[in-house]
């Protein structure tokens, strides 16, 4: 027979029963947020923000270079394989975003090898944006003199034109949170040294990345709150954003927004062929009608034209 068990050791074993696990936090766009303790005076908080960056097949080499040189700079994605660009797309990148832990996602979408589209979206509630990638360059293209630390935290600055209309306000807010390095990351340095730059012109928003370089030795050596001397050297890469839809849920859902000046590269490159038809057209039209003139207006045979011949 077992041994009876002591009064306390059953009171132990009860106590242990009824210690649950604690509710888990509510979790808000920059992470989770702590509920705050009796000894806590201020309720503490902290950016646990991750991106997953992923591209579809058959994305041309330019592209793929474009996506892993934003790998390098945005220290809080994740990289992950390649998805097939098919109708199904959202829910495998929904379900692949919540597997790596992200809560946002930059989905690098490539078609006839030529055109290259960004989906911007937050996971897996929205919303999201589709946008159309044009002037890329690279940091291989470019070989600029710029550089900085990897990891290092950038700044963000947007054009003062980001606060005129709704929809830049929601794309601001997203930009902010999704190329935002969170404080404290651990593959994070704790200082600043470049600035990432959104403009918005002619309705599109255009991508620079630059090193903040100040003079530290010599006669130009920067003193505490010398902000003019510092200087701006562009590192790469660059990239223009054409926003094309916002959708209201997480790759898909209803309009909020439709870009009333998109054209698509199909519709530009076959008004470009109509173009380089109506210029033959045009070239034989001008022959038949300088043939027509020729039929209608020969010229009079000259007597003496074949006099000195012989």
């Amino acid at each position: 027979m077992g041994k009876k068990r002591k009064h306390a050791e059953v009171e132990a074993v009860a106590e242990k029963k009824e210690n649950v696990a604690p509710e888990r936090p509510p979790r808000t766009l920059f992470g989770w947020k702590n509920k705050p303790t009796e000894n806590d005076e201020q309720q503490t908080f902290r950016n646990k923000e991750k991106v997953l960056v992923t591209c579809s097949r058959r994305i041309n080499y330019r592209y793929r270079h474009l996506m892993l040189n934003l790998v390098s700079i945005l220290p809080h994605c994740k990289k992950d394989n390649k998805v097939e660009s098919k109708a199904t797309k959202g829910a495998t990148l929904n379900e692949l975003v919540e597997l790596k832990n992200c809560s946002s996602c930059l989905f690098f979408e490539c078609r006839k090898h030529k055109d290259l589209y960004l989906w911007m979206s937050k996971c897996p509630n929205g919303p999201s944006v589709k946008f159309l990638v044009n002037a890329v360059h690279t940091m291989e293209e470019l070989k600029l003199t710029g550089n900085h630390l990897k990891g290092a935290r950038p700044l963000l600055t947007f054009s003062s034109n980001f606060d005129k209309d709704p929809h830049w306000k929601l794309l601001k807010e997203m930009i902010t949170q999704i190329f935002g390095t969170p404080k404290e990351h651990r593959k994070s340095k704790p200082y600043y040294d470049h600035v990432f730059v959104f403009s918005i012109v002619d309705d599109h928003i255009w991508f620079r990345n630059y090193q903040i370089s100040c003079p530290h030795t010599g006669d130009d050596k920067i003193d505490r709150g010398g902000l003019d001397k510092m200087t701006l050297i562009e590192v790469g890469p660059r990239f223009c954003l054409n926003p094309i839809k916002i959708f209201g849920g997480s790759f898909g859902g209803p309009t909020l927004y439709e870009n009333p000046f998109y054209v698509s590269p199909n519709q530009i490159r076959s008004l470009e062929k109509r173009k380089k038809a109506g210029k033959y057209a045009n070239k034989v039209k001008a022959k038949t009608k300088r043939n027509m003139h020729t039929m209608e207006n020969q010229l009079v045979s000259d007597e003496i034209e074949g006099l000195w011949k012989a």
